[in-house]
């Protein structure tokens, strides 16, 4: 739940996530020791077990002081200001994960691919398009068929014909009529930048690596509407998905730990970002 905290020394933007037991904080400015207080004690007050902050990078030494720890950064986030995420924990077993090791020694692995400059024409038989109201349940299918949990509303066939009718920017691969691949730009319109994400691919249709004609594609529409930082969540654990954002030209930026429930339990996610102005 999104909610603005307008308190007579600060002002900030937040989002009250049960689902994933966690505060995050979008957007604050004003005195920025009390807003830390403040955010804490609500985090513990509503029992969450994490606290997550996009911190301006003044004021890193202000949280790190106060018990926050740091996870990575979106270069660019704030209009061409670096975004940092800042962490706090409540509980020992949310601040620690157990595939730390396993997930660097995969972002080597990674980093040892190819970067690819240009893709080929797609597979015959795959067409691509923008999702239309139409394709909401078809949609909310594929995501359960691959996800036993997700982090957004993505099971709920009102919202995601809500999103589609207002115009998101939802693409789609389709294959002998059935859709069998999707993703997602969402546009934060206020400091230009977008995060690409909801990105899956059915099993039997993930050797053709349709994945990276659609971050190209969402690409392309985002650089034309004049949105040049671009970054994306990545699960640390999926190969293809961490092998995609690297090989299009994106940097891995930080790993924040234990960060949703997606795929079947809490799981750490990578941080990959883009400058469309520059690739």
């Amino acid at each position: 739940m999104d909610q603005f905290i307008h308190e007579e020394r600060f002002v900030a933007s937040v989002i009250f996530d049960d689902f994933n037991e966690r505060l995050r904080v979008e957007d604050y400015r004003g005195h920025v020791p009390a807003f830390i207080d403040y955010i804490k004690h609500t985090a513990q007050q509503k029992g969450y077990t994490k606290l997550i902050i996009k911190a301006r990078y003044e004021h890193l030494s202000l949280f790190i002081e106060r018990g926050f720890q740091y996870e990575g950064w979106i270069q660019g986030y704030f209009n061409g200001s670096d975004a940092h995420f800042l962490t706090c924990y409540f509980q020992p077993e949310r601040k620690t994960s157990q595939n730390v090791c396993m997930e660097d020694q995969m972002i080597a692995l990674v980093q040892m691919k190819p970067r690819i400059f240009s893709l080929p024409p797609l597979p015959a038989g795959y067409d691509m398009r923008k999702a239309q109201k139409a394709d909401a349940a078809a949609l909310v299918n594929l995501y359960r068929s691959i996800f036993a949990v997700y982090p957004s509303p993505l099971y709920d066939l009102s919202y995601v014909e809500s999103i589609l009718k207002k115009g998101a920017m939802f693409y789609v691969i389709e294959y002998d009529g059935q859709i069998v691949s999707a993703a997602s730009a969402e546009v934060n319109e206020t400091y230009y930048n977008a995060e690409l994400t909801d990105c899956v691919t059915l099993p039997a249709h993930r050797q053709h690596g349709l994945m990276k004609y659609l971050l190209r594609h969402l690409e392309q529409e985002l650089k034309r509407q004049g949105v040049f930082c671009v970054y994306s969540l990545a699960r640390a654990q999926s190969y293809g998905m961490n092998t995609a954002f690297y090989q299009l030209g994106y940097r891995y930026s930080g790993r924040l730990t234990n960060n949703c429930y997606i795929f079947s339990d809490l799981e750490d996610m990578n941080i990959w970002v883009k400058d469309l102005s520059s690739a």
